[in-house]
């Protein structure tokens, strides 16, 4: 291992000066990584075969390239499982701390990660397998985690397919038991269940979605509202008020009613939701321009569930984001990874910037949402930044900034950390 560093430079809102500190940056190469080959099984995952005890969850993370997976510890860094997996593929924890579902051709193909913890809390570490266990989707989708289900949504149909998220845990040689409700019609969508079995699910064809309607546990339709053009992702803040992007604002459930919160724009679009079960801020992308994609974004959407408003927020002067550099921090705050190459740590109210750290080199934005680019998730009060430009993943403490980057083989494109 080579030890070097990297000046972190961290302004805190409020302070009239900038303080600069040195802070460890750990690399590990993934030639002395341990690489190991994992590949389907005809009865699904075997890890538990092979596996080893730890004193505690070990977390890891699964990232996409140009031809396959690969498995990082996300305490090290180093690969533990490198998977071939031909095309364009895209990975969402499965939310029972061990899987990972990745988006194929087929639809949702489960990935065991090799780290989990047994209902008596004994956790356990294994070699990676892709399974062979594929939740079928025509026109895969998205993937929701709410309570204690995993929603996820086939855009070739229309499909809603609910499980128990804990079922998936000890899957080996099939499937846990699933529910599936069908939509009016085939579109790109999203659905979540709330805790009392209350669906929301959007509308819409495959000429334009339109809002979201809401079923009871019965799945006897109750309410809808079509207000919400171009209606596409959901986020699910503190007491369980949900809300969606539309291409003129937001569009919030709050317990049995829909509000329409109009943007200030005549065309403001919100995409993605950026949520925290803890908060009753829910942050959106935000785009006012409708002849530019989305991948060169300057402004936030924050929306005050509870007060029903919304607020844009710019970040600071030539920075900009794609829809996958934002993410809730461990104390509810917003971490923006600029193109800039820093971390941006913006307070949930006010929305002004209260830290920033250096982190990679600056980067273009894509010129296709799939090309490989700088990717974030935030979890346990770290920071996982990806850079395809030099192969590399970066743990980030957003307490202290101290960073440890780890090598990788391929350029990594997509990112997933599952707990343990």
């Amino acid at each position: 291992m080579m030890h070097q560093h990297r000046s972190s430079t961290r302004s805190t809102g409020g302070s009239t000066g900038t303080r600069r500190r040195w802070a460890p940056f750990l690399t590990v190469s993934a030639a002395s990584a341990l690489l190991l080959t994992g590949c389907a099984t005809a009865n699904g995952s075997t890890a538990d075969s092979s596996a080893t005890a730890s004193d505690g969850p070990q977390s890891r993370i699964t990232l996409t390239y140009d031809g396959g997976l690969l498995v990082v510890d996300a305490a090290t860094l180093e690969v533990v499982g490198d998977l071939p997996l031909a095309g364009f593929n895209r990975v969402n924890p499965a939310g029972d701390g061990r899987h990972v579902l990745v988006t194929t051709g087929k639809g949702f193909q489960v990935l065991d990660t090799g780290t989990w913890t047994d209902a008596d809390g004994s956790s356990h570490q294994a070699d990676p397998e892709l399974t062979d266990l594929v939740f079928e989707a025509d026109t895969a989708g998205h993937v929701v985690r709410h309570g204690e289900k995993t929603i996820l949504f086939a855009d070739g149909t229309g499909d809603t397919t609910i499980f128990d998220s804990a079922a998936l845990l000890d899957a080996t040689s099939e499937l846990p038991e699933t529910e599936t409700v069908a939509s009016e019609a085939a579109h790109h969508g999203v659905a979540i269940e709330l805790e009392d079995g209350t669906l929301l699910s959007t509308l819409g064809t495959s000429e334009a979605r339109t809002g979201v309607r809401v079923l009871d546990a019965s799945r006897t339709e109750i309410a809808r509202n079509e207000q919400c053009p171009s209606v596409h992702g959901e986020g699910t803040v503190e007491d369980e008020i949900v809300v969606f992007g539309c291409s003129d604002g937001v569009l919030v459930y709050d317990h049995g009613e829909f509000t329409k919160i109009q943007a200030p724009d005549a065309y403001g679009r919100t995409g993605n939701q950026y949520v925290s079960e803890t908060s009753s801020i829910a942050v959106g992308d935000y785009n006012s321009d409708p002849d530019a994609e989305g991948y060169d974004l300057r402004q936030l959407a924050f929306t005050d569930t509870v007060a029903k408003t919304t607020k844009i927020v710019d970040l600071p002067e030539g920075v900009g984001y794609t829809w996958r550099d934002v993410a809730r921090g461990p104390s509810d705050e917003v971490v923006v990874l600029g193109n800039d190459g820093s971390l941006h740590v913006l307070d949930e109210l006010s929305g002004e910037v209260t830290d920033t750290i250096e982190v990679i080199d600056a980067w273009e934005p894509p010129a296709e949402w799939q090309d490989a680019h700088p990717a974030l998730v935030v979890a346990d009060g770290v920071a996982y930044v990806t850079d395809p430009a030099t192969k590399s993943i970066h743990a980030v403490d957003l307490a202290t900034g101290e960073i440890v980057t780890g090598e990788l083989p391929d350029v990594p494109n997509e990112i997933a950390v599952v707990t343990g």
